[in-house]
């Protein structure tokens, strides 16, 4: 295994791999979309780390604890392990520029669509930026993805069908879901 950097794929979560819902923190609110198990497995066994980066604001605003987040993400880990499939890292921004509680009202550099959380993951998991994708449901995840210098992928799920008039679909590609965000991933990746 060289030390090369290897090429990931950031993941927005609330739209993009579970089934949107305002704030959702409880495990029993948590569904994956349809196929999404399947294509995170799929990103795993093509090599690439996925990542999720995910913002928060609802630990900013008190309706949620960080513990919370992080129990969720946990249960998704097992969820995703039951089918051979796995997320490499979770990072996520607990902030909200101009709502709710110290410490967590603060204009940061991590709320997408800042690149803070990419960036993050890039020198921590050792992953080439050029190489990677970012995959979410708001132009903030496009945004992101674009200043942390990786491909953006829009998907329609969530927020997608919305926000996809925000963009210009000469520049990034728009998918229904995950699943054919992967398509679209493996299709446009050098084999190794």
């Amino acid at each position: 295994m060289s030390g090369m950097a290897k090429a990931a794929v950031f993941l927005d979560r609330d739209g993009t791999i579970n089934v949107e819902r305002d704030y959702l923190f409880r495990i029993e609110d948590f569904s994956f979309i349809a196929g999404v198990p399947q294509a995170i497995r799929r990103l795993n066994e093509a090599g690439f780390l996925v990542v999720v980066v995910t913002n928060q604001s609802g630990v900013a605003r008190g309706y949620y604890r960080e513990e919370d987040v992080e129990r969720l993400h946990a249960h998704i880990s097992h969820q995703l392990a039951t089918i051979g499939a796995r997320v490499d890292g979770y990072y996520y921004c607990p902030h909200h520029p101009s709502s709710g509680n110290a410490p967590y009202v603060q204009a940061c550099d991590c709320r997408k669509g800042r690149p803070g959380m990419l960036l993050d993951a890039a020198r921590d998991l050792k992953i080439d930026l050029s190489r990677s994708w970012m995959v979410g449901d708001k132009t903030a995840d496009v945004d992101a993805g674009l200043a942390a210098g990786c491909t953006p992928v829009l998907v329609r799920s969530g927020y997608g069908e919305q926000e996809q008039t925000k963009i210009d679909p000469q520049q990034v590609t728009v998918c229904d879901d995950l699943s054919a965000a992967v398509d679209v991933i493996l299709d446009n990746t050098a084999k190794p």
